[in-house]
Order: C-alpha cells, then structure tokens, then sequence
C-alpha cells in the first residue's frame, strides 16, 4: 500500500509554485464600495441634469425625468442603508470582548 504523503505530493506542489502568478486582480472590499459610491453619484448627476434640463423645457417626457429621480433615491436610500449595517458591524466587532 502506497502512504498517503506520496499520493498527495503532486496536488500539493502544482499549488505552492512560487512563479504563478495571478491572472485576474482580486478587488477588495474598499475598491467595490468606491465603485458602488461613484455609480451611485452618476445616478444623482443624471438625475439632476434631467430636472435642470425638465425646468428647463429641454424634455418633453417627464416619465424619464421620473424615473431617473426615483433611481437615484433608491441607490441613494440603499447605499445609506448599507453604511448604516457597515457601522454597526464594526461597532458591534468593537465590543467585543478578547
């Protein structure tokens, strides 16, 4: 019977080959977050120039107006609601006791 160390050998050393390099870069949680911030302050930006361009008389349809402005509250509403969680998280990870 063969021991299991030599079954094992050829997975394990595929896996600690110090030249491989990774092919895709990983994001991080702050590099998402900021992402999500600025998709979130392009909606408020779109937002906005539809109203000025509404106050204006350069839309006809207020539907698209409509539209744009609930889409920005609700990412606005939502991206709130997660840093609330976020800040929770942390303060209830800080009372923990070691």
């Amino acid at each position: 019977m063969n021991p299991i160390n030599q079954i094992q050998t050829p997975f394990i050393q595929g896996l600690t080959n110090p030249n491989a390099k990774p092919e895709n870069k990983v994001e991080g949680f702050g590099e998402i977050f900021k992402q999500a911030i600025q998709n979130v302050n392009q909606t408020q930006k779109a937002s906005d120039k539809l109203t000025s361009d509404l106050a204006t008389g350069q839309v006809e349809n207020i539907h698209e107006v409509m539209i744009a402005s609930e889409k920005a509250s609700l990412s606005l509403e939502l991206t709130m609601q997660v840093r609330n969680k976020v800040v929770e998280a942390y303060q209830e990870v800080m009372r923990m006791q070691v």
